[in-house]
């Protein structure tokens, strides 16, 4: 069984997943953290979901809404010729969907944090709210944007079950680290998903550990 072909789509799953997955939680994040609504606690309740929720369920959920007996997965079969299930582009969409609410609590937490008094001076002085965000906000929660991507990588680089479930376990096309380990292990070669939990370890500590640097205050360096 190749080594590297796991290993190669699963870091091309979560790049793609991970940019994904911060695109949609800095919108939902910038909202949140600066608007007030009537159904605000219910929306981000389900935001957070995927974060408590097993994540068969997420497999079960997705396969409901991109089935082929749903109008989604109708027009994306119609869009583009062929079903999403069972795709590369389905463990894309299942490890953006686990990881976004590690990403929308992080960058939420970040933007919470910047001083509103500055950036309603900014908007007193003429500022739209694209240059208050791109002067003000982004400056002063880098470090948090930053860490939440980081959060989301190493999030999707670890998803199994709904991956498993809405993606499957096709060599050289859906096969990630984690379901190729489940794959091994069930073979009985150990040795083999040895190597692929350690190679997701060491990469996992290694995205922990700079989450960890760049989270810490300067005076602490």
């Amino acid at each position: 069984m190749d080594f590297w072909s796991p290993v190669v789509i699963s870091v091309q799953v979560t790049l793609l997943a991970s940019v994904i997955a911060f695109a949609f939680a800095i919108v939902f994040a910038w909202g949140m953290a600066r608007r007030k609504f009537k159904g605000k606690l219910l929306v981000e309740t389900i935001l957070m979901l995927p974060l408590v929720l097993p994540p068969t369920v997420i497999g079960f959920g997705l396969l409901f809404l991109f089935g082929k007996n749903s109008w989604l997965g109708h027009f994306i079969e119609w869009l583009f010729g062929v079903p999403i299930v069972f795709t590369w582009w389905a463990a894309v969409v299942a490890a953006a969907v686990v990881a976004f609410p590690l990403v929308y609590q992080t960058l939420k937490t970040g933007f919470e944090s910047v001083n509103k008094d500055l950036e309603d001076t900014f908007r007193s002085a003429g500022a739209s709210e694209w240059l208050v965000f791109r002067h003000i906000t982004l400056p002063l929660a880098w470090r948090f944007l930053l860490s939440g991507y980081m959060f989301g990588f190493a999030r999707g680089i670890g998803e199994f079950g709904a991956t498993l479930m809405f993606a499957g376990v096709i060599p050289g096309k859906t096969e990630t680290i984690p379901t190729a380990i489940y794959m091994a292990s069930e073979s009985g070669n150990i040795r083999l998903a040895s190597y692929w939990i350690l190679s997701i370890m060491v990469l996992s500590f290694l995205l922990l550990s700079s989450i960890h640097k760049i989270r810490r205050p300067e005076y602490e360096k």
